[in-house]
C-alpha cells in the first residue's frame, strides 16, 4: 500500500508524469520563507506555512487544458501537529470564478503522501485549466497550515507503435519499409 501512495513509483513506471512544473502556482498567504518554493522543492524537511484565516488556498493554473489524474499531498502530523490539515477540498475549473468542488477528503493524523484521485463523473481523469486545493480545517483547530509537498500527475499517452499493424504492405515499394534497419 505504501508504494501506491508514493508518487515517484508511478512516475518511474511511465504511467504518469508530474505536470506541476507546467503550471503557475499561487497561495492565499504564506509566512516569509515558507511559500511555493518550499512546497515544490522535493524536500520533505521544508513546507508551506499559511498566514491568515481559513480556508488556506493553493492555486494551480495551467496555460493550456491539462489532464490530471491524481494529486499527491505530503503532510506530517508528528512534526506539524495543529498545523496539519484535517479537511481538504479539491476544486477544478477554467478560472477562479467557475471552480467546482470535485473531491473533499478527511485526513486523520496523516504522515506521508496522501493520494487523491481526480476523476470526472465517468471515472476518467479530468481536463482542466485550474486546480485549487483548499484547506478547510486543521487538526486541533489549528489556524495556520503546513503542507510539505504537492505533486500533480497526468496520465502518459502510450508512445510505442505496434509494428504488426504495418506489415500488410502490398507493393514492392511499400515492402521495403516493412522492417527497421
Amino acid at each position: 500500500m505504501a508504494s501506491e501512495k508514493d508518487p515517484l513509483v508511478s512516475e518511474r513506471s511511465g504511467a504518469v508524469r508530474e505536470v506541476g512544473n507546467h503550471a503557475i502556482w499561487s497561495l492565499s498567504s504564506c509566512k516569509p520563507g515558507f511559500g511555493i518554493d518550499q512546497l515544490r522543492d522535493d524536500c520533505m524537511d521544508t513546507y508551506w506555512q499559511s498566514d491568515g484565516q481559513l480556508p488556506h488556498l493553493v492555486n494551480i493554473q495551467f496555460q493550456r487544458k491539462t489532464m490530471v489524474s491524481h494529486i499527491y499531498i505530503y503532510t506530517d502530523y508528528k512534526l506539524d501537529e495543529s498545523y496539519t490539515p484535517s479537511r481538504i477540498s479539491i476544486r477544478a475549473g477554467t478560472h477562479f470564478n467557475d471552480l467546482q468542488e470535485i473531491e473533499v477528503i478527511e485526513l486523520i493524523e496523516p504522515s506521508g503522501w496522501e493520494m487523491i484521485p481526480i476523476k470526472d463523473i465517468h471515472e476518467r481523469p479530468i481536463r482542466t485549466y485550474m486546480i485549487q486545493i483548499a484547506v478547510l480545517s486543521n487538526h486541533q483547530n489549528g489556524r495556520d497550515t503546513h503542507m510539505r509537498q504537492i505533486k500533480i500527475h497526468s496520465p502518459c499517452e502510450p508512445t510505442s507503435f505496434d509494428i504488426n499493424k504495418f506489415r500488410n504492405f502490398s507493393t514492392v515499394e511499400f515492402q521495403q519499409y516493412a522492417t527497421i534497419r
